[in-house]
């Protein structure tokens, strides 16, 4: 459950942050934002592809 809810909270700051500088056009900030999210992005992705979509299970049992 703490795994899930870090993965959260590391995609919402940049997803709050680009939002602010959106909506007062901050280009660099925009900028930041979106190189973060990015990054953020990667771990989260990971996790929904290995841990949810495909899961390793032994032969024979169903997951």
């Amino acid at each position: 459950m703490f795994g899930l809810m870090a993965l959260f909270t590391a995609a919402l700051a940049p997803t709050a942050g680009l939002v602010v500088a959106q909506v007062w056009d901050r280009r660099e900030a925009r900028g930041r934002f979106l190189l973060m999210a990015a990054v953020s992005s990667v771990p989260l992705l990971f996790f929904l592809f290995f841990g949810v979509l495909f899961p390793e299970c032994p032969d024979g049992y169903r997951c």
